[in-house]
């Protein structure tokens, strides 16, 4: 047998023998078996000083094509038992159950998709708009004063290019009346922004969501029936309303609404100061002015608008006491929800 015959024998040798190889162990056997030191092709290429010299160049080819073909056969053999090892480990019905953690929603956003679910059942629509505004949708068209406390740095967010972070989603429904005829029935949830100190109730970054009415003879009855509404939905059949008088630039009259404390149900306590209601947020008929800056004529159309904010809900919903923990990403906090 000639050492070509030989090489030939060993590649066919290393073909079987990786081909029933299972596991790393038996793959490595192979491989020290075949070219390890002691291996049979480093005894092969020994044989290569016995060859005449006018053959060695095709010995020396052979010896090649073999040594790459058995690192060929080690390196498939090596990756079928890697494969097999990984697919073993996932259908491995003995081992333990993987208990897999589901995220929950955030309750801010919880409490907007609880909200706009009662609203949406009384007949509103989502209405949207842009975080960044300019003066005109954001104070004008609101009806709000040159020198009114709001348009001040110290309290709103402006640009270089004069432009705004919104401090109140009501520039949705300037938007909204701009675009679409009478009736509007809109609810607005969104992200505003104001200058203020963070502390217990207050951030800089905050949500809110107001509601829109505009149609023909629409009065303080129906606007009240409508927060009654989602005051029963929201904190239960036993919550009241009332409305105080207010001032806003955009609405007259204005009122501010209170619940009845959800924490004494009335009874008086340290977070109502004894009053029995909590303050929830400001509403009131829309001003003619509004209504003219977008060009409908109040006398022939009325509306209502009502706002409040959204951490403030979901802090008496949840009995929170600190706005910051809305914020603070803490794993514990918001597993409770």
């Amino acid at each position: 047998m000639t050492l070509i015959d030989k090489l030939d024998a060993v590649l066919v040798r290393a073909q079987s023998e990786y081909s029933v190889a299972n596991d790393q162990e038996s793959v490595e056997a192979v491989r020290v078996s075949l070219v390890g030191r002691q291996g049979e092709l480093p005894a092969l290429m020994k044989e290569m000083g016995s060859v005449a010299k006018e053959d060695k160049p095709l010995v020396g080819r052979k010896l090649n094509e073999v040594k790459k073909g058995i690192e060929s056969l080690l390196a498939a053999a090596s990756k079928k038992v890697e494969v097999a090892k990984k697919q073993g480990a996932a259908i491995d019905v003995t081992l333990p159950g993987r208990k897999r953690k589901l995220g929950v929603k955030h309750p801010i956003t919880a409490v907007i998709d609880d909200i706009v679910r009662i609203f949406r059942r009384l007949g509103f629509v989502v209405a949207d708009g842009p975080d960044l505004e300019d003066e005109f949708h954001n104070f004008d068209a609101l009806n709000t004063p040159k020198d009114h406390p709001s348009r001040d740095v110290r309290d709103t967010f402006y640009l270089p290019d004069g432009r705004l972070l919104r401090t109140q989603t009501s520039p949705v429904q300037i938007r909204t009346m701009e675009n679409q005829k009478p009736p509007v029935r809109i609810i607005a949830p969104g992200r505003c922004f104001r200058r203020d100190t963070p502390d217990a109730t207050h951030s800089m970054n905050f949500h809110q969501i107001e509601g829109l009415y505009i149609d023909k003879k629409v009065s303080l009855a129906d606007l009240k029936s409508v927060l009654l509404e989602f005051a029963h939905e929201m904190f239960g059949k036993d919550v009241g309303i009332r409305f105080r008088p207010h001032f806003f630039p955009f609405t007259e009259p204005s009122i501010e609404y209170d619940f009845t404390c959800v924490m004494c149900k009335g009874k008086g306590c340290s977070v109502c100061k004894g009053s029995g209601w909590l303050e929830i947020s400001g509403a009131g008929i829309v001003d003619p002015q509004v209504l003219e800056n977008v060009g409908l004529d109040p006398e022939e159309y009325s509306g209502y608008a009502f706002g409040m904010g959204i951490e403030r809900i979901a802090m008496l919903r949840h009995k929170i006491g600190d706005i910051r923990y809305l914020y603070e990403n803490n794993v514990k906090f918001l597993e409770q929800f």
